[in-house]
């Protein structure tokens, strides 16, 4: 019948309006922040028309029998009858696009401005014949080295230096943040570059004169040795003291097992070293003293794992300041669903009163 093809029709045209409203406000909802979303129950208003309109199609039906209503159909099958309903659907689909606007969808453009407050720190390295001693893997100078550059990788922010020392002591590398070249240096530290001994109050005073310029906020040595202060002019407390007056931490580490490990003992001629078991001999109440004295603290390592944990907990510590500051600008984008919506109900209007303007 000819009704219930009309409903069948409008039925099909309605899922097209409401797969058209439906889809592009799932993604709008995905894409956007809506500013009122409470306004999207307005969009109930669309079904309360769609029933109205087939409460009057059905009060308008007919039933009256035509012998020529076959033929009747056939001829008014074309396009312009397919079509009879498209204004009523773009009316719909306007409505729908209006309403969904008035969720106000925005869209935001967030930034961040990241001001980084480094530190300066200072590894204080322990290089004499001691640091050879194998109770570390491979020994002690190498695992040393190793940890070294790890703890350099996780601070890319950071300002960092290198001193060595035995019975003198000197600065590898000054305060930098190239640190490719910084741990290059650091692989190339080996013993043998000074005379014997272990100056560890100078070790700790030439740290402090390469930090003396920095006017960084926060400034650290990082001490590491081995064994007691026999060597060099400066005492280590007394350079514990000026650090303190600079504002300077000091973190002291020992590396060494407790009780015996297989150490240097000798040298041969062709310049390798003679080994056997030696007693470990750390002064941790000194180390203890110097760090506690500039703000610090002293660890006490007996293998490469302990190191690292070492390492890490300074690392911690220590953290490279971060100060960020968050910006957002929010964008309204409901003009498009205006223009489109009213695009479609003139659309639909036009239609209505041109093309399929005689149509039932």
């Amino acid at each position: 019948m000819r009704i219930d093809r009309d409903i069948v029709d409008l039925l099909l045209w309605l899922a097209l309006v409401v797969l058209a409203v439906g889809g592009l406000g799932y993604l709008m909802h995905q894409r956007y922040e809506l500013a009122e979303p409470r306004m999207a129950w307005t969009l109930l208003a669309l079904p309360l028309l769609v029933a109205a309109r087939l409460l009057t199609m059905h009060g308008r039906a007919k039933a009256v029998k035509l012998p020529t209503l076959p033929f009747l159909e056939r001829a008014t099958g074309g396009w312009r009858v397919r079509l009879r309903h498209l204004p009523l659907a773009l009316g719909w689909l306007g409505l729908g696009l209006l309403l969904l606007s008035l969720t106000r969808p925005q869209s935001r453009d967030s930034w961040q401005d990241v001001t980084t407050e480094g530190i300066d720190i200072i590894l204080a390295l322990d290089v004499s014949a001691s640091m050879l001693a194998r109770d570390f893997d491979p020994d002690r100078l190498e695992a040393a080295k190793n940890v070294g550059m790890r703890f350099i990788d996780g601070r890319p922010n950071d300002r960092i230096g290198l001193v060595l020392f035995e019975g003198e002591a000197f600065t590898q590398c000054p305060l930098t943040t190239d640190h490719a070249v910084l741990k290059d240096l650091l692989r190339q530290a080996r013993s043998g570059l000074m005379q014997g001994g272990t100056a560890i109050g100078m070790g700790l005073a030439t740290s402090l004169n390469r930090l003396r310029e920095s006017e960084a906020k926060s400034k650290v040595v990082i001490l590491l040795t081995d064994g007691v202060n026999n060597a060099g002019s400066v005492q280590p407390l007394d350079a514990a003291a000026i650090a303190r007056d600079m504002g300077i931490r000091a973190y002291t580490i020992g590396c060494g097992t407790r009780g015996k490990a297989l150490s240097p003992v000798a040298i041969y001629p062709n310049g390798q070293y003679k080994f056997d078991m030696v007693q470990v001999d750390i002064d941790d109440d000194m180390l203890t003293e110097v760090a506690t004295l500039t703000g610090g603290s002293y660890y006490r390592a007996t293998n490469t794992s302990q190191l690292r944990e070492v390492f890490k907990e300074i690392d911690e510590l220590e953290r490279t300041r971060f100060k960020v500051t968050e910006h957002s600008r929010r964008h309204e984008e409901y003009l498009p669903l205006v223009l489109l919506g009213g695009g479609a109900l003139l659309l639909g209007f036009m239609l209505d009163r041109s093309l399929l303007r005689t149509l039932p």
